[in-house]
């Protein structure tokens, strides 16, 4: 006999499934069980889309015979809280009603004011067994985009670098010089496929004219961020090549120009990093890869505004350079990507 754990378990891994494709919704998977066997499954694939449950009911009524009597028999898991209200899909909790589906197992509540505990509380009014509490960390964790964005008001955000054995960041002249390997150029596009945005400052866009895309990955390509004070970055760079959604941060204009928004912010001397944050978070951005360079790396860095940093380190010496960022506390994760070393940082503040 399979436990409630295994079936949330089933629930989270096919949520994941959803991960690049959802945003700014969570992620979530839904199992339908009866008599100790999954009758159904689904998964959020699609912003805008049926949602993990329809998609699971779906299936059993797609596949099954006895499908209506089955449902009256089963129990339904879902890694996040139900909706309960009408938004681009119906309520599912409507749906697991009008199915006389008698018990729901939820990892999670869904923190989104409209739902937060809503979802339960009708499927409980309506006679529904609701059982909470089990895999409920890592249910959270699965959405922690999506709390974030809700909690705090601003995107997830996490730091990305590459810096050598020695510590350094760049070269003394901004020149470009590679430090990570292929294989970890090919992780970071894979990176990029799951996270919304990705953003840069002027002097990295001038030393490595970046196209911040995700060419050696299959998936969509991030929004492309650049933060160019006053507006000094040469329109044949790829950044304004119109192939991806592009925003340029400055203090002298707001404008759209086909795919490139430039949004002017009036104050770049005190709080950027938290101005841009919030910014994104008007714009349903849920999560940002901030790529460099160092300064302002840096700026998120003393801000605090930062969740996960992800730092790749070469096996070469330069002995001189632009020095890394440094961050606090140790790695929670290590690992190994081709010749390079990935370790991975939480924020706990």
């Amino acid at each position: 006999m399979y436990s409630h754990h295994n079936y949330l378990q089933r629930c989270i891994d096919l949520a994941r499934l959803g991960a690049g494709s959802v945003s700014p919704n969570p992620m979530v998977g839904c199992v339908i069980v009866c008599d100790d066997k999954i009758i159904g499954e689904g998964y959020h694939r699609v912003y805008g889309q049926a949602h993990a449950e329809v998609n699971a009911i779906n299936q059993v009524l797609e596949n099954q015979e006895n499908a209506k009597e089955l449902l009256k028999r089963s129990t339904i898991y879902v890694s996040l809280e139900p909706c309960s209200h009408f938004g681009k899909t119906p309520p599912c909790t409507d749906l697991i009603i009008s199915n006389e589906i008698p018990r729901a197992v939820i990892g999670c509540r869904d923190p989104f004011d409209q739902i937060n505990g809503k979802g339960i509380e009708k499927l409980k009014n309506a006679g529904i067994d609701v059982l909470e509490g089990i895999l409920t960390e890592q249910c959270i964790d699965l959405n922690r985009r999506f709390f974030t964005r809700i909690q705090k008001q601003r995107p997830y955000i996490i730091l990305k670098w590459a810096q050598t054995a020695d510590g350094f960041f760049a070269p003394i002249d901004r020149s470009q010089k590679w430090i990570s390997s292929q294989n970890s150029r090919q992780l970071v596009h894979r990176w990029r496929t799951e996270e919304d945005a990705v953003l840069v400052g002027k002097n990295t866009v001038i030393a490595d004219n970046p196209r911040l895309n995700s060419r050696e990955w299959p998936g969509k390509d991030p929004i492309r961020i650049v933060i160019d004070r006053r507006l000094e970055l040469p329109e044949d760079l790829n950044v304004f090549d119109q192939s991806q959604d592009t925003i340029i941060f400055n203090e002298q204009k707001t404008d759209l120009v086909d795919r490139i928004k430039y949004l002017e912010l009036e104050d770049f001397d005190n709080l950027l990093p938290q101005l841009i944050a919030y910014q994104l978070y008007l714009m349903d951005i849920q999560s940002l890869i901030v790529e460099g360079g160092a300064e302002t790396l840096n700026l998120f860095i003393k801000a605090g505004l930062w969740d996960e940093a992800r730092v790749f380190t070469g096996p070469q010496n330069w002995n001189s350079g632009i020095s890394a960022p440094i961050l606090p506390n140790k790695p929670i994760e290590t690992q190994t990507v081709g010749p390079d070393v990935l370790n991975i940082w939480e924020n706990k503040q």
